[in-house]
C-alpha cells in the first residue's frame, strides 16, 4: 500500500516520522465506558497493538506520553484531532446507539408480577397489542402476582435471555430490597433496563360521605383527631401505601394505615365509607371518580390530569409534593444488548401511535418512553427516594 493509499485510510494517525501507520489483521480490544451508565461496550480496532492500548494511553509509545483523563487517557483536545477514526466515534457521538434489526421470531411473553385489572396490567395490554401489531408476534399477558410482585419479576429474572421474555413492573423492583429481610434476585445485577413506558398520577380521594371537599380540609380533620384517620392500600409496601406514608411526613399529620390484599378490595372499602381516604392511580380510579361515587380532592403530581383538570395538585397545598407511580419494561440481565436497544426505540415507538397515547392519557397515564440507561438512572434516584421513607417509617413488607 502507497503513502496515499494509507493517508485515505486514516490521514490523523501518523508515526513519529510522520509517515502514516499501517493496518495490521491483529486486533486489539478495550472498553469504552460510555456517560451516565455502568454498562462497557467492546470495541475492536484494526490498528496494530503498538498503535493504542487502555494501559499504555497513548497513540504510540515510541512517541511519548499522553496525559491520561476520560474513560480512555485522552483529553478532549486531544480527541477532537482524531474524530475522523471510528475507533473515537463512541467517545464524541452521546446519542443513544443505533439498534439493530432484531424481532422476535415467535410470540413474546410480557409477565405482569400483579393480578389482572390494576394499573400495571391494563398498560401492559395497551402496549402489548401495539407491540404485537409492529412485530407480526402475539405479546402474551401473563399475570404472576404475590409477595409484593416478587414472584412475576423472579421468574423474569431467570427466564431465557433470548428477547421474547419481558418484565412490565411498577416501583416495586427499585423498593423492594427495602421491604424485604432477602430477595431472590438483585434488581441491578439481574435484569437489563429496557424503557420507561408511563406515569401515572396517583389522586387523594374520599368517600362521597366525607365532609373533606379539599386537601386543606382533609389535613385539617387529621390535625383536628390526630391517629384517628385511616388510609387504605394495595398492600404493605405497595405504590399506594408508600405515597400514603409520604403525605403523612410532608402535611404533618397521623394516620393509620389498613392493607388490603390488592387495590380493588380497598376502593370497595372506600365507597362504602369504611375508610377514610386512598392514594389511588388515576387509571384505576377513573371510573368511580366519573361514576360519583368516590370523590377526588387531589392529584399526587405538580401537574394536573388533563382527564381531571378540575382537580388541583396536592402540591398547592403541601409544598413539594410530586410522585407518581410509574412503570417499566425490563429483560433478563444476560439479554444482548443489540436486543434491548431494539426492542426499547420500539417501545417508544408504540407508545407514540396515537391510538396508544389516546388510550393511556384518557386513564390519566403520562407517556414515558426513554433508553435503558435512563430507565436505569431512574431507578436508581427512586431507590434513593422511597428508601428514606421506607426507614423513616420502620415499614417491612408481608408476604401477600
Amino acid at each position: 500500500m502507497g503513502a496515499s493509499e494509507a493517508r485515505r485510510v486514516s490521514p490523523n494517525l501518523l508515526n513519529c516520522d510522520g509517515s502514516p501507520l499501517k493496518p495490521a489483521r491483529s486486533t486489539i480490544q478495550f472498553e469504552i465506558v460510555r456517560e451516565g451508565s455502568e454498562e462497557q461496550t467492546t470495541k475492536t480496532s484494526k490498528w496494530r497493538r503498538s498503535t493504542m492500548t487502555r494501559k499504555q494511553g497513548s497513540l504510540n509509545p515510541s512517541c511519548g506520553s499522553i496525559k491520561r483523563s476520560g474513560a480512555l487517557g485522552v483529553t478532549r483536545r486531544q480527541v477532537i484531532p482524531l474524530a475522523g477514526a471510528a475507533v473515537f466515534l463512541p467517545l464524541i457521538d452521546r446519542r443513544p446507539a443505533r439498534a439493530s434489526n432484531w424481532r422476535p421470531t415467535k410470540s413474546v411473553r410480557l409477565v405482569v408480577p400483579f393480578a389482572a385489572g390494576g394499573a400495571n396490567d391494563i398498560i401492559a395490554r395497551v402496549l402489548a397489542e401495539r407491540l404485537s401489531a409492529m412485530w407480526g408476534q402475539q405479546v402474551y399477558i401473563e399475570n404472576k402476582p404475590g409477595a409484593g410482585a416478587n414472584i412475576g419479576t423472579t421468574e423474569v429474572a431467570r427466564a431465557d435471555a433470548d428477547g421474547h421474555h419481558l418484565l412490565i413492573t411498577s416501583s416495586a423492583i427499585a423498593v423492594n430490597r427495602f421491604l424485604f429481610e432477602k430477595l431472590p434476585f438483585d434488581p441491578i445485577a439481574d435484569f437489563a433496563p429496557v424503557s420507561l413506558v408511563a406515569v401515572i398520577p396517583n389522586v387523594m380521594v374520599v368517600p362521597t360521605s366525607s365532609p373533606a371537599r379539599s386537601v386543606t380540609d382533609f389535613i385539617a380533620m387529621a390535625k383536628a383527631k390526630p391517629g384517628t384517620l385511616n388510609f387504605g392500600s394495595a398492600g404493605i409496601g405497595s405504590s399506594l401505601h408508600l405515597i400514603g406514608e409520604l403525605f403523612k411526613r410532608s402535611a404533618g399529620i397521623d394516620m393509620k394505615h389498613v392493607p388490603y390484599r390488592g387495590a380493588a378490595p380497598a376502593m370497595n372499602d372506600l365507597v362504602g365509607g369504611r375508610i377514610d381516604v386512598m392514594f389511588d392511580t388515576a387509571t384505576v380510579s377513573m371510573s368511580q371518580i366519573r361514576g360519583g361515587t368516590i370523590r377526588a380532592i387531589g392529584v399526587s403530581t405538580r401537574e394536573r390530569i388533563p382527564a381531571l383538570a378540575e382537580v388541583p395538585p396536592i402540591a398547592d397545598t403541601v409544598p413539594g409534593f410530586d410522585v407518581g407511580s410509574w412503570f417499566a419494561l425490563f429483560y433478563p440481565a444476560k439479554t444482548p444488548r443489540d436486543i434491548v436497544e431494539k426492542v426499547s426505540e420500539d417501545v417508544r415507538a408504540a407508545l407514540q401511535h396515537d391510538a396508544v397515547k389516546a388510550r393511556l392519557e384518557d386513564l390519566g397515564a403520562r407517556v414515558a418512553g426513554s433508553t435503558p440507561d435512563a430507565l436505569a438512572n431512574h431507578v436508581r434516584a427512586e431507590m434513593d427516594r422511597w428508601g428514606a421513607v421506607i426507614r423513616e417509617a420502620g415499614i417491612k413488607a408481608q408476604d401477600n
